[in-house]
């Protein structure tokens, strides 16, 4: 299950005017919506994607990110009566923010994908590093 629906856009575009673009297509929709959350996924590897994007977690900040960056993919194929310079604002905004959360620089507390215990690698990218004492030579 996505993420986010047709329904769900509505709060970013009305839905006459997605008709419009789309020319009633829901098929060009649903693309832009998988492009959409395609691209916010890229961003964040470190978390549970299964859980984020399943549907069973609900964070309404990450939903409006995702719309965002749908809102853009979908105006990008006409813009009738929309402001793109505001659309273009707020996409650049998420992924500004997304970025920030893939450096580790903001955390925003969503869940953290789990370690698989078959491998020595920590999944969700946190760093560890050691290094030896320091050596005390004396001649």
């Amino acid at each position: 299950m996505a993420l986010i629906t047709k329904a769900d856009l509505t709060t970013h575009i009305y839905p006459e005017i997605t008709d419009l673009i789309t020319r009633s297509d829901d098929s060009l929709l649903d693309k832009a919506i998988a492009m959409g959350e395609g691209e916010a996924k890229s961003y964040l590897n470190r978390y549970d994607l299964t859980t984020l994007f399943g549907g069973t977690f609900t964070d309404e900040f990450l939903k409006g990110i995702v719309k965002d960056i749908i809102s853009w993919h979908i105006i990008k194929l006409a813009n009738p009566n929309i402001n793109m310079e505001l659309f273009r604002t707020s996409y650049e905004d998420a992924i500004r923010f997304l970025e920030k959360v893939m450096k580790g620089l903001t955390d925003p507390g969503w869940p953290l994908r789990p370690d698989d215990p078959t491998t020595p690698i920590d999944d969700a990218g946190n760093v560890e590093y050691r290094t030896n004492p320091k050596r005390r030579n004396s001649f």
